[in-house]
Order: C-alpha cells, then sequence, then structure tokens
C-alpha cells in the first residue's frame, strides 16, 4: 500500500472541510449544477481524446498502482536475483521449480528458466510483458491528466453559464445568489478536481512507470544472466549498476568516496 497517495488525499479532503466548516455550513458548498459541468463535461472531453477501451483499461489500473507500492524494491531484486542464480548454479533449472517470489514477472522469469526455454524467446517474451505493461501505466497517466487538464477549464465554462444565468435574471434579485453560487462553486470544484485528485496521481503514475521500467528490465538482464549460466557475484554486481551509487552498498558497508 502506498500510504503517502491516501495520506496526502486525506490531509487535502481535511484541509477543505476545515475551511469549509469554518465559512459556515457544508450545504452551502453543494451543488449538482456544478458537479454536472465538471464531471460531465470532463468525462466527455476525455472520451474525446482516448479510446473506450484505453479509458476502460487506464482509470482502473492508473487507480490500483496509485495506491500501491511494488512488492520488492529494486534492491531487493538484486538481492532476490543473486539468491536464485546460487540456486540456479547449485541445483540446475530444475531446482528453480521450487523458487517462490513475491514478485510476478520475476516467477515468470524464473519458470521459462526453470522449463528450459531459450534465451531469446524469454527476452523476447519478458520484454513484449514489459513493454506492454508499461504502456498501459502511461496511458493510466495520461488520462488522469487530460481529466485534470479538462476540469479547470470546465469550471470556468460553469461559471460564465452561472453569471449569463444571474445577468439574465437581473430584474429577480432572488435568483442572483443562487446563480451566483453556482458559477463560483464550478470553479472551485474544477480546481479541487484536478489539483488534489488527477494531477497529483498523473504526477505519482508516472514517477511509478519510471520505477517499474527499471524494475522489470533489471529482472529480465538478471533472468538471461541466470538462463546463461552465469556466476552469483557477476549476477549481483551486473544488476547493481541499475542502482544509484549510495543503494549499492549493504548497510553499514563503507560507501566509496
Amino acid at each position: 500500500m502506498d500510504i503517502m497517495t491516501g495520506a496526502g488525499l486525506l490531509a487535502g479532503i481535511i484541509v477543505i472541510s476545515v475551511m469549509m466548516f469554518m465559512g459556515g455550513d457544508l450545504h452551502m458548498f453543494i451543488s449538482e449544477h456544478a458537479m454536472i459541468i465538471i464531471f460531465g463535461g470532463s468525462i466527455a472531453a476525455t472520451m474525446i481524446r482516448f479510446p473506450l477501451g484505453v479509458m476502460l483499461h487506464g482509470l482502473p489500473l492508473g487507480a490500483k498502482f496509485a495506491f500501491t507500492m511494488s512488492r520488492l524494491s529494486a534492491r531487493d531484486l538484486v538481492d532476490e536475483l543473486a539468491r536464485i542464480a546460487e540456486i540456479a548454479r547449485k541445483q540446475g533449472p530444475v531446482g528453480l521449480e521450487k523458487v517462490e517470489t513475491d514478485e510476478p514477472f520475476l516467477a515468470k522469469g524464473i519458470r521459462y528458466v526453470a522449463d528450459g526455454y531459450d534465451l531469446e524467446f524469454i527476452r523476447d517474451n519478458m520484454e513484449r510483458d514489459r513493454d506492454n505493461f508499461l504502456m498501459h501505466l502511461d496511458e493510466g497517466s495520461k488520462i488522469y491528466r487530460a481529466i485534470g487538464d479538462c476540469a479547470p477549464a470546465f469550471g470556468m465554462i460553469g461559471t460564465l453559464i452561472g453569471m449569463v444565468q444571474m445577468f439574465a435574471n437581473m430584474t429577480d434579485p432572488s435568483k442572483l445568489g443562487p446563480f451566483m453560487a453556482t458559477a463560483l462553486l464550478a470553479t472551485l470544484y474544477g480546481a479541487l478536481v484536478a489539483n488534489l485528485f488527477c494531477l497529483p496521481i498523473a504526477d505519482k503514475l508516472h514517477g511509478k512507470l519510471l520505477d517499474e521500467e527499471t524494475n522489470r528490465t533489471l529482472i529480465i538482464d538478471g533472468i538471461l544472466m541466470i538462463r546463461d549460466s552465469k556466476s552469483p557475484a557477476l549476477v549481483r554486481e551486473m544488476l547493481l549498476a541499475y542502482l544509484p551509487e549510495k543503494h549499492r552498498h549493504e548497510e553499514g558497508e563503507p560507501v566509496p568516496a
């Protein structure tokens, strides 16, 4: 579970809610008309930008990965692959059949080696799997960013509609307040949807995409070296190149100057 995503959203909701309660009744900040223009308009514009299949796949995938963390960090993957290489050296590919891991992509690679698939098949299949996954994750990021881009614009559209209605009813003072409230709430909703939810999630997904690209490429290289019967020490040293310098050494081990 990615605690920071949930904590950030919760903190933002609390801050906005406290400010609303300090200024009066919460019901004054509820407007069905503003919700319709913001959510309906943003979704409609996003549907024009993306095919239906991309939206149906990208929205839930993006929401899932915004709130979850990778089971293993890059450093953990290096240690795990070195351990697997040690098992393969001692017991051969057959020994990998009993190896268990929490990372599904790594488990797939281990199964390929245990089943004796050739090097090119493993490379092509795993790289295709990685690229497809990253493409779908990138689509999710783009969809949330598109909604975040649309929401403030439709907030302004809602404000303009509310002002037109207000000026068209200047002779009836009782209608001025509700129309002005609708106009302002449309801008408020658009800003909240974009800046508290959609754009932060889009940025979080972009960061997750970069992490997943590194981790999955690391796994592919590690699996290929294990299939090629490289020594555990060589596997570890080669994969450590994926990590930042400060993360390449065990805790307590001095980092070279």
